[in-house]
């Protein structure tokens, strides 16, 4: 192959990567935005097929439950491909890697610096699967289709929606109505493509969106700068990748040019002989489009030499025994003496160990939730359990035939329930508080909680009680009441309860209630 063929060849491998890329990013957000309700109570398609297929998830939510979870079984293609052809996946398919090469480009990112940080993805990776064997999941925190999904849901989106249909709102109140008229098609387009079903909100935008942004701004610092040193998914890519049969050659920079070298995006290319590190490498191939002398191609051979691992050994030790002891840490934390009587899970979860050994804190059902009820954690559940869901009924209540947080779940963390099982689902138990309740702390009367309480054979009943009014007369109230054996917890009532602030009736952990607690006859259960 002549100089000019090898050129053309490169240019066109570039080119199909590019192509890669944005097709998978182009799959990602479609899938991102069909995760959502839209009026059907089915979800045929998510982005939890992209978690799928995720190593990392797989081998930390395996070490967590100490089984293999079928859902995640596409894991094993990826692991495949890179035994193959090296980290393909993290130079051609991933999307957050495609957004970070777009920041490279926006920022201009240029020679890569702080090569001593190289190690600290490993490091990383060591800690999620040690504490996942132990019992502490802490993939969500750092996985790539966590970090893209969450900042999707809780920034982007709500951000999106609030400030195009404010745009859009402006122009309908205040243009003239010609230009009115010419917006309101593009309103209704939008609206049914690209916008979210509702405008959302969340606790934790401000801390998301400076994970999320942070990682993008880093191309400040030097190209790939997530990917090369923090992203524990390409570490454990990175050590299939060693056995990889798709290899370089020549296997270094050329003498007397290494010009390759000098503009990797991966910083690939061993600083004293100048050969490629197969590990750190994402098989972009613009080594191949830039060659100035034309040598240089990838073709299938088995790896004959392979580079030093960049690894301290004692470094390694130190974070493995940190790893160890941070279980140790939360399992002396308040929370798990006290846990939070007003923590309530999705409904379909199981116990709160096995919850958070299978959440990887994604977000997908936090998007999916009708009425904005579900939120991600901050020190709620203990630093162990940071973005993981939690149902919050003063914001949104838990919709009764609802069951999308189920379907969208990658992991199985929320079970998917039929809608009859769901609607049979005990997320908690409605109590009502003596001081704040109009009917018990006022003497006056007030039915809203019964008169929504969406069962059959409705949760809450009021009979009538006579009391002493504050005027001091005595009158006939209707006093609520809850059954307990009836309430799921759904937190609609303490949703609608007319009180500002804290509701006069609060949705509590069921197994948090104290013995004696309870009995419908005092107004308490």
């Amino acid at each position: 192959m002549n100089a000019e063929k090898k050129k053309r060849y490169g240019v066109k491998l570039r080119w199909m990567r590019r192509i890669s890329q944005l097709a998978f990013l182009a799959v990602f957000l479609v899938l991102f935005r069909l995760t959502d309700y839209s009026g059907s109570d089915e979800i045929p398609y998510a982005v939890n097929l992209f978690f799928r297929w995720d190593p990392l998830v797989a081998a930390a939510v395996t070490l967590a439950v100490k089984s293999f979870i079928a859902l995640l079984a596409p894991a094993l293609i990826i692991v495949l491909l890179t035994v193959v052809f090296g980290r393909v996946f993290c130079g051609w398919i991933c999307p957050l890697g495609t957004l970070i090469d777009a920041s490279d480009k926006l920022f201009k990112a240029k020679k890569n610096h702080f090569p001593k940080l190289r190690p600290v993805k490993y490091y990383l990776l060591a800690v999620i699967l040690i504490t996942s064997l132990l019992g502490i999941q802490l993939v969500g925190l750092f996985d790539p289709f966590s970090i893209l999904v969450r900042g999707l849901t809780v920034v982007v989106d709500p951000v999106l929606n609030l400030v195009t249909r404010g745009g859009f709102d402006w122009v309908y109140l205040n243009a003239p109505a010609w230009l009115s008229n010419l917006t309101e098609p593009v309103y209704t387009v939008l609206k049914e493509s690209l916008l979210p079903f509702k405008q959302t909100f969340f606790a934790t935008t401000l801390i998301t969106a400076m994970l999320f942004f942070g990682i993008l701004l880093m191309a400040k610092l030097g190209k790939r700068f997530w990917c090369r040193n923090f992203c524990p998914l390409g570490a454990l890519l990175a050590l299939l990748s060693r056995f990889s049969i798709w290899r370089r050659f020549p296997a270094a920079a050329c003498k007397n040019c290494s010009h390759c070298a000098a503009f990797c995006r991966m910083d690939a290319f061993e600083p004293e002989k100048g050969l490629l590190m197969a590990e750190e490498c994402n098989t972009c191939q613009d080594c191949v489009a830039d060659c100035q002398n034309q040598p240089a191609r990838f073709r299938f051979s088995l790896p004959k030499q392979r580079t030093a691992f960049d690894l301290k050994r004692r470094h390694l030790l130190g974070v493995s025994l940190a790893a160890v002891s941070l279980p140790l840490l939360t399992r002396v934390g308040l929370n798990k003496k006290s846990p939070n009587p007003f923590l309530l899970r999705p409904p379909g979860t199981a116990s709160e160990e096995e919850f958070q050994k299978l959440c990887v804190r994604c977000g997908e059902c936090m998007k999916v939730c009708i009425k904005n009820a579900l939120q991600p954690t901050l020190t709620e559940a203990g630093l162990e359990g940071m973005f993981t869901p939690r149902l919050v009924p003063r914001i949104g209540y838990c919709e009764y035939a609802c069951n999308l947080c189920g379907q969208v779940c990658p992991t199985g963390a929320i079970a998917k329930l039929s809608v009859e099982e769901k609607k049979k689902f005990v997320i908690g138990l409605a109590v009502f508080d003596k001081n704040r309740c109009i009917p018990h702390a006022q003497n006056r009367s007030c039915i809203v909680c019964e008169e929504h309480c969406p069962l059959d054979e409705k949760a809450i009943l009021a009979r009538d009680v006579e009391v002493i009014n504050q005027q001091g007369d005595k009158v006939v109230i209707q006093l609520p009441y809850v059954i307990e054996d009836r309430c799921i917890g759904c937190g609609i009532c303490e949703n609608v309860c007319p009180l500002p602030g804290d509701a006069g009736i609060r949705v509590m952990r069921h197994q948090n209630l104290e013995p004696g607690i309870g009995g419908g006859e005092d107004g308490y259960g």
